[in-house]
C-alpha cells in the first residue's frame, strides 16, 4: 500500500458533476465517515460487540444492527461509486479501519475515484455549492429535507421535491421507489450511513446525479454554516 494517494480537489470533483449534469449522465459521489467504516467492520475486521462500544451511534446514523445484508449492501455501493470520499485522518476508527475494512470486502481501492470524506463541506468552502445546483432541478431527501429545501429556494434554486426522513438501511428500497417518482436533475443527500447505498442507487438505477451531503444538511438550516 501506498503511504500517499492522491485525493481529487473539491474543483475537479465540482467539474466531474457539473460534467454529468451537463451530459445527463449518472454519477454518485458518497462519503466514509467512521460510521461507514465501523458498519462494515463489525463482525468482519473487529468483533461485533466492540463495535457497539466504538460507535452507540449508529442506530441514529441508520444502522440498528451491522448485519451481513447492510455489510454487502454498503460494500457493493462503495466499489460501485463514481467518487468515494475518504478520511484523511489516521485515527483508529477512520483510516485505521479503511484498508482492512477495503481488503475484507475485496475492494481495490487503487481503482477507486478517491477525494476526502469531508468534499460536502469543501464544495461549499470552496463557493462551488450554489454554482453547481443553479439551473438544476434538485431533490433534497433526508431529515432536514424540508428546512434545506427552503434554504436552497431562497438562494433561486429549483427544488423539485423533498423527500423526509429514511427509517435506516431497511428503508432503502422506498426511498429509492419514491425517489423515481420524482423529476430531478441531482439528489442532495443527507441521510446517515443509508446516503452511501441511496446515492450509488439513484445513479446506477435511476440514471441521475447524487451528492452524499451528510451533516451539513444540518449546519446550513440552523444556520451554523451560510449558503
Amino acid at each position: 500500500m501506498p503511504s500517499l494517494t492522491r485525493l481529487a480537489s473539491p474543483h475537479e470533483v465540482a467539474d466531474q458533476i457539473r460534467g454529468a449534469l451537463d451530459a445527463q449522465r449518472p454519477l454518485s459521489v458518497v462519503r466514509l465517515g467512521d460510521g461507514e467504516l465501523l458498519t462494515l467492520a463489525a463482525d468482519t475486521v473487529l468483533p461485533g460487540e466492540q463495535v457497539q462500544e466504538l460507535a452507540p451511534f449508529l442506530p441514529y446514523a441508520g444502522v440498528p444492527r451491522s448485519v451481513p445484508e447492510i455489510r454487502a449492501a454498503l460494500a457493493e455501493a462503495i466499489q460501485g461509486a463514481d467518487w468515494v470520499g475518504v478520511p484523511i485522518s489516521r485515527a483508529p476508527t477512520f483510516q485505521g479501519l479503511l484498508f482492512p475494512v477495503m481488503r475484507h470486502f475485496g475492494i481495490d481501492w487503487s481503482r477507486l475515484k478517491l477525494t476526502s470524506s469531508t468534499i460536502n463541506y469543501s464544495l461549499h468552502q470552496a463557493g462551488l455549492l450554489l454554482p453547481i445546483l443553479q439551473g438544476r432541478r434538485v431533490l433534497v431527501i433526508g431529515s432536514q429535507a424540508c428546512g434545506l429545501g427552503a434554504l436552497l429556494h431562497s438562494h433561486g434554486i429549483h427544488v423539485t421535491g423533498m423527500i423526509g426522513s429514511v427509517a435506516g438501511v431497511m428503508d432503502v428500497p422506498r426511498v429509492v421507489q419514491e425517489t423515481a417518482a420524482h423529476s430531478f436533475d441531482i439528489a442532495l443527500v443527507a441521510a446517515g450511513v443509508p446516503a452511501v447505498i441511496l446515492c450509488r442507487r439513484i445513479a446506477g438505477e435511476l440514471g441521475r446525479v447524487a451528492l452524499d451531503f451528510g451533516h451539513l444538511a444540518d449546519k446550513l438550516v440552523t444556520g451554523e454554516l451560510h449558503l
